[in-house]
């Protein structure tokens, strides 16, 4: 009775001023719409595009049939052929929002022509690193029954690969889109990596969810982070002023955080080889070779007969 009474209530009410309530907010709120201009990228393709690359960064891993070798020539052309079509189309919308006035249609598609050729000459480099943080992770994790197990499975490795082909995108001056894929990469794993943050070789990310790393973040080599790790800012409250400043932490290389803690600030610097206990709150530098804890909490045990008692 109580959906019937909705459905009945919905067919009396006026649609038409709803519509008109609708357009009014359109115009008073422009800045949540986008009527009568060009769509800036379209996400459904850029999570596909991410998937191409990802079957040709880890091939035979998220193809839907064997690759064989007298076919990997034909067939990872094709994947770069989509790649390079499709991508080409999304960073020239997002570069016609920031173009300059005496910008050319032609010359945003020369520039997004020539920054998806450049991007797609880093995958080898790509590879390379995605082969480094595979290695990192199974020899970091006794749990790993193989290297399959951590491409395939483990949420760190996700986010990382994703990341990294971002990051090389980010570098190249593209606005908005690796931050979108970033952001697809998020929502599965619950990591969120900046595309801005540099990040070296053998990198891992352990179970992995609630972990943060912002945009100005530097991590060197052999890194291992755990869940609900944030590498981040000290302080946002000036927003847009702080644009383009470090904010971020800083990471020799040997670094291990372990969970629930927190790195805040620009001009803190992780010596190499430091290790950071769980739940540690640091917003100053750390000399290297230094291991950080917390202080254990005194537990006290109330017997439940006492309790009656009382």
């Amino acid at each position: 009775m109580g959906s019937e009474r909705k459905c009945e209530e919905l067919n009396n009410y006026d649609v038409s001023l709803l519509v008109e309530d609708l357009l009014d907010s359109y115009c008073n709120h422009e800045l949540t719409c986008r009527i009568d201009q060009d769509n800036m990228v379209n996400r459904g393709i850029l999570i596909n595009i991410v998937e191409e690359l990802r079957k040709i960064l880890f091939p035979g891993f998220f193809d839907n049939n064997k690759v064989r070798s007298e076919y990997s020539r034909y067939l990872v052309g094709e994947k770069l052929e989509y790649v390079q079509y499709h991508l080409k189309k999304q960073i020239a919308k997002a570069l016609d929002n920031i173009k300059e006035e005496n910008d050319s249609r032609e010359d945003v598609i020369a520039k997004a022509d020539d920054i998806t050729y450049q991007f797609l000459k880093t995958l080898p480099k790509i590879r390379k690193y995605l082969a480094t943080d595979v290695e990192a992770a199974y020899n970091g994790d006794p749990a790993a029954f193989s290297t399959d197990e951590i491409i395939f499975c483990y949420p760190g490795m996700l986010a990382v690969s994703v990341y990294r082909i971002a990051h090389e995108l980010y570098m190249l001056g593209v606005p908005l889109i690796p931050r979108i894929i970033t952001e697809y990469a998020h929502s599965i794993t619950g990591i969120d990596i900046h595309p801005g943050a540099t990040i070296d070789e053998y990198f891992f990310i352990d179970h992995g969810t609630g972990v943060v790393i912002g945009e100005t973040t530097v991590i060197g080599k052999n890194a291992k982070i755990y869940q609900g790790v944030t590498l981040g800012a000290l302080s946002t409250r000036k927003g847009q002023q702080l644009k383009g400043t470090k904010r971020h932490p800083t990471l020799g290389n040997n670094v291990t955080i372990y969970s629930g803690t927190s790195v805040l600030g620009g001009e803190t610097i992780i010596g190499d080889g430091v290790t950071i206990g769980g739940n540690a709150f640091i917003v100053s530098s750390v000399s290297k070779g230094t291991k950080v804890s917390v202080k254990t909490p005194e537990l006290e045990f109330i017997s439940p007969h006492k309790e009656e008692t009382d």
